[in-house]
């Protein structure tokens, strides 16, 4: 579950590479966890919603 604060996949290496998201007004925002001071892409929470639904589904497997 998002909250204000930035959180950072516990499955992701120590490496950095990862991306970090937060939830903040009505928006699902997601920031490069190398760049904190970099952009930030910002989506509304039902559309972040339908994302997560859809990766559950398996809509963006490779085969």
């Amino acid at each position: 579950m998002l909250t204000d604060s930035w959180r950072k996949s516990s499955r992701s290496y120590n490496n950095g590479d990862c991306v970090e998201a937060r939830r903040h007004a009505a928006t699902v925002e997601m920031r490069d966890s190398k760049d904190r001071g970099g952009p930030v892409l910002g989506f509304p929470q039902d559309r972040w919603q339908e994302f997560l639904d859809g990766v559950q589904l398996g809509e963006f497997d490779r085969t």
